[in-house]
């Protein structure tokens, strides 16, 4: 006996219209994995945005720093503790100015740390011959863990 060709076209999409969904345990199942997962996960990002931050500063102290050193080529000499770290990125008025500072500047902008705070500018450096550091997280000299300074010397 044969189907009719509708009749086995019928049949087939029935089948076709039931095997489309997902069962509850299917979706369970990919509830559960995703559950695990999370657990696993989490927890170890958790402790990231920290470092990032660190990781961050370091980033931007050594920008910065590259910043100083292509002023000094142009000037001979790194700006004065007055002038800071402004003097990157407009020309300095007050003593000693520049006689080859870099039209535009050295920086587009000064960045602040991941805290939100200024990074510092010592000449002469505690550590170098220029120090440029942020304060970390507390904003106040030393500290341990998150609150410890990060600077161009480390």
């Amino acid at each position: 006996m044969q189907l009719s060709t509708t009749r086995r076209n019928e049949i087939a999409g029935s089948r076709s219209r039931r095997q489309r969904g997902f069962t509850l345990i299917e979706i369970m199942v990919v509830i559960a994995i995703l559950g695990i997962l999370a657990a696993l996960i989490v927890p170890k990002i958790m402790s990231r945005p920290d470092e990032a931050r660190r990781v961050a500063a370091k980033q931007d102290i050594g920008t910065v720093m590259q910043a100083m050193k292509l002023y000094r080529l142009d000037n001979g000499r790194y700006p004065t503790q007055e002038q800071g770290l402004r003097a990157l990125i407009e020309k300095p008025s007050t003593d000693p100015v520049p006689n080859n500072w870099k039209d535009g500047g050295y920086l587009e902008r000064l960045p602040n740390d991941p805290w939100g705070n200024a990074y510092q500018y010592l000449n002469p450096g505690v550590h170098g011959e220029i120090d440029v550091f942020s304060y970390g997280a507390d904003g106040k000299p030393g500290g341990e863990g998150n609150d410890a300074d990060i600077g161009s010397w480390q």
